[in-house]
């Protein structure tokens, strides 16, 4: 008999925000396909009886193409049991979890989605900085600052989001900072915009870089910024405190 596959949200990282129907479907797994995203917290408590495959990516070298975990989830599947897609934050949140879904559909496989604790907004408001507030941001626009590199043409509207007022969050961003300033700068937002780059969001060696549209390519440069990690960009980021200072700090 043909099993069912679960798309799985963790959240954006360690146990506190794993949901409980999250823990059910994992505890009750027969394989779990994971990638790095989840944490080690997360991963540890993986089920021994469950046969683990990491389908992650690492410092740009996949363990599998997109194309070879889809194949994968779908021969898992029919084998029979419980298989989990184990994914960061929510599955659908430019996770590829649609892509997923739509394949297993296709192949008459029964598929349940399991909502995470998206990290957009999380992990701003783990370091306090809320991504919509009265008095600064009546509206957030989700971004991926990297798209799929085989299109001919960008969807995202530049001139549009530059000129959007409210909170700009940017997902997989860190290696196209730089030309994501550049080209809302060069639309119209100002370069006095503040921005946010918080990195490993609820790890031990979570860190916040703030800087202005205009320097966020050099300060990030500087003080090495790397991925997993959430940009915020818009006055809200003014909230952010350094726990030192008591003010929102430049870099």
């Amino acid at each position: 008999m043909t099993g069912k596959v679960f798309l799985v949200g963790s959240g954006p990282g360690g146990l506190g925000l794993l949901t409980a129907k999250a823990r059910e479907v994992i505890d009750s797994a027969d394989v779990v396909l994971y990638d790095q995203l989840p944490g080690e917290d997360v991963l540890a408590t993986l089920p021994s009886r469950a046969e683990k495959i990491d389908v992650g990516k690492y410092g740009g070298h996949h363990t599998m193409k997109q194309a070879e975990i889809e194949e994968l989830l779908v021969q898992k599947a029919k084998a029979g049991g419980n298989v989990v897609r184990l994914k960061g934050g929510d599955p659908f949140m430019f996770g590829r979890g649609g892509e997923e879904m739509e394949t297993l559909r296709e192949h008459g496989i029964a598929v349940e989605i399991v909502p995470g604790v998206t990290s957009g907004i999380a992990v701003p408001e783990c370091v306090g900085i809320p991504v919509t507030h009265r008095s600064w941001a009546s509206q957030v626009t989700f971004v991926t600052g990297h798209e799929d590199p085989d299109k001919e043409v960008s969807s995202i509207d530049w001139k549009w989001l530059a000129g959007s007022p409210g909170t700009i969050v940017i997902f997989m961003g860190v290696k196209n900072l730089p030309l994501i300033s550049e080209l809302l700068i060069e639309n119209g937002k100002s370069p006095e915009t503040k921005i946010a780059v918080i990195e490993n969001g609820f790890r031990k060696n979570q860190r916040v870089t703030c800087a202005t549209l205009a320097d966020i390519g050099v300060v990030a440069a500087k003080v090495g910024v790397k991925p997993p990690a959430i940009i915020v960009i818009g006055e809200v980021v003014s909230l952010y405190r350094d726990g030192s200072e008591g003010a929102w700090a430049q870099q």
